[in-house]
């Protein structure tokens, strides 16, 4: 049987019970994700290089779990001594997050390595997904999934608080409000949703979902899918599939192995060699031990030990009641602007 959840929480809990003395500026959890590490590598003899987050645990800011630029600070400090020829296995963990930083990602491991396998776990998703795509190769298991790459627009609504619809959702409903405004009567109900729509939206969102879909495809055709016959037609089916949101109808959901190979990508099995699967799971379950138990919401983390970590603390502050006075006197209420629609878009 792989290795579980449980038989990493019970190797964690020896190696505290040991009461061994732990290297400078380490915990048992640090020992332990490394010794998985340091196993997957024996196994495959090659360099190893741990991307994950914690976005399927206990809530955090979406902003700190998610591909952001500040990422590839990250890869630059784990990608440091390791060798080239050796290839590298990425074991991936993500929701996803900016497109244009995954890029920037992907052109600076394929300056590296030519040999890209991406490990996934559990799950990798959206941008995620669209990095696992400039892989040689994915491995995946019976519990592993990839998600669709289409853009997401995070929108700042009225009265406050921030929503992701889909940029195909966005195009779509504005095409129906067009179709149903020809009717006068119908656009008192179509006037406040369309104050949502800001300048250029429309033109942002047919150019992201162009992006999403370009870039896949051009990865595809150029590493995974290269010397195939017909590679470049293979690779634009399979981008257009994945960034199909009329067939997904959701951004969040979960595409197996056999969805992902119908769609086109080279999967192998995960469980085809079991030293793999044990060390491969072994590092997700002793990142997730790590994750509910200590203050880090991103992993950035090489066989040989080197890491980038980034820590997230929720200060609370008490609150003060006010000084006794007058009460002020109410503010005057302010019209909203015609559009307060902030947006920002991720994959």
């Amino acid at each position: 049987m792989p290795v579980s959840w449980g038989d990493v929480l019970k190797e964690l809990q020896q190696v505290i019970a040991s009461g061994q003395p732990l290297p400078q500026g380490m915990s048992p959890f640090d020992v332990l994700r490394r010794l998985y590490l340091t196993r997957l590598h024996d196994a495959t003899k090659r360099n190893v290089i741990l991307y994950a987050s914690k976005w399927t645990q206990a809530p955090s800011d979406p902003d700190s779990v998610s591909i952001v630029p500040e990422d590839l600070q990250g890869f630059m400090e784990v990608l440091s001594e390791l060798e080239p020829d050796a290839g590298l296995d990425l074991v991936l963990h993500s929701p996803g997050g900016s497109g244009e930083a995954a890029e920037s990602i992907v052109k600076y491991l394929r300056a590296h390595f030519t040999d890209v396998r991406v490990i996934v776990p559990h799950a990798a998703m959206s941008a995620a997904t669209m990095l696992a795509c400039s892989a040689n190769k994915i491995l995946m298991g019976t519990h592993s999934f990839l998600g669709p790459i289409d853009p997401q627009f995070i929108m700042q609504q009225e009265g406050g608080g921030r929503i992701a619809v889909a940029a195909h959702a966005i195009l779509a409903q504005f095409a129906l409000a067009k179709q149903e405004c020809a009717d006068p009567s119908l656009m008192p109900a179509w006037i406040p949703m369309l104050r949502q729509y800001g300048p250029a939206l429309l033109v942002q969102c047919q150019l992201a979902q162009d992006l999403s879909r370009s870039l896949v495809a051009e990865w595809l055709e150029q590493y995974m899918l290269a010397g195939q016959p017909d590679a470049k037609a293979k690779a634009e089916a399979a981008a257009t599939a994945l960034s199909d949101h009329s067939k997904f109808k959701s951004h969040g959901r979960f595409i197996d192995r056999k969805q992902a190979r119908a769609i086109g990508l080279e999967v192998d099995d995960l469980e085809t060699n079991p030293a793999v699967e044990n060390a491969a799971l072994g590092v997700f379950h002793a990142t997730t031990h790590t994750f509910s138990s200590t203050a880090a919401v991103k992993l950035l983390e090489n066989h040989r030990g080197r890491a980038f970590i980034k820590i997230q603390q929720i200060v609370q502050f008490p609150m003060q009641a006010p000084p006794a006075g007058p009460a002020p006197a109410p503010a005057q209420p302010t019209p909203p602007p015609a559009s307060t629609a902030q947006v920002s878009v991720k994959f």
